[in-house]
């Protein structure tokens, strides 16, 4: 069902069951898939790929040029997966041609009010922005991720899967996977080990997380040394290996 009042260029690619509201507006180069709503009042500009099953609440702003001083029009692109909700006034960007010209956001995902996804950023799948969580660009997020209300995270930022951001944190560094962090210098906190008994994972895995916690930050080790050991706990705890990779991998270097 496509609103009277919404402009739709000829060209979009719309599947025949996607529901567009009053006052939409839907650009050239874009794709919808199936089962998406658009409620009312949302711009989607091209080239962007939306998949099946997502809902676009009013005042979205979806596929616009980035706020890069540096784009000049190039047609760059922004790729969405299924099933994800973006709640009102939620702003996301596509990418520019200094990185690889793809902003990318998965699939189950909650965008909150306000929540913006600037150009060129990674979302993975079922995470969480809450009401005006901010990604500068180039910022890649994990998998069950939750990023708190008021959260800013700097250009570059890598954000680990099963990570949990507090509210009002400002993010300068890496967050390594399974970590908490929050207060007002962004400091770690232990694991997020209340999301990790959500999604299932067994009471034994979570202790020796908790074990490689302490490794990584409570027992003065640098960075190198904390990987070397992280990895002779991953032979026994293979979900261990997720967050060595990760340390060994940060270009920005982890919170502390």
């Amino acid at each position: 069902m496509i609103h009277s009042t919404a402009i739709i260029h000829p060209s979009a690619v719309i599947a025949e069951d996607v529901k567009i509201g009053p006052y939409c507006l839907i650009d050239d180069n874009v794709e919808i898939g199936a089962g998406t709503v658009l409620e009312s009042h949302v711009v989607v500009k091209g080239h962007t790929v939306i998949g099946k099953n997502n809902r676009f609440f009013q005042f979205g702003s979806i596929g616009e040029d980035c706020q890069d001083k540096k784009y000049a029009g190039e047609p760059t692109r922004l790729v969405v997966g299924d099933n994800n909700v973006f709640r009102e006034s939620v702003t996301v960007h596509r990418g520019t041609t200094q990185d690889k010209g793809l902003t990318q956001i998965g699939s189950n995902n909650l965008f909150m009010a306000y929540a913006h996804v600037a150009h060129d950023c990674i979302v993975g799948n079922n995470s969480i922005l809450a009401n005006n969580a901010t990604l500068a660009g180039h910022v890649h997020i994990g998998d069950h991720v939750i990023l708190g209300g008021m959260t800013a995270f700097h250009q570059f930022c890598h954000i680990g899967s099963h990570s949990f951001v507090a509210g009002g944190a400002i993010v300068l560094r890496d967050v390594p996977p399974y970590v908490m962090i929050g207060g007002d210098k962004s400091s770690p906190h232990g694991i997020n080990s209340e999301g990790l008994k959500r999604r299932g994972f067994d009471k034994d895995v979570i202790m020796q997380l908790r074990r490689a916690y302490k490794v990584l930050y409570r027992n003065g080790h640098r960075a190198d040394e904390a990987v070397e050991l992280l990895n002779e706990m991953a032979v026994t705890t293979p979900e261990v290996k997720l967050m060595a990779d990760f340390v060994a991998t940060s270009s920005r270097g982890i919170v502390r």
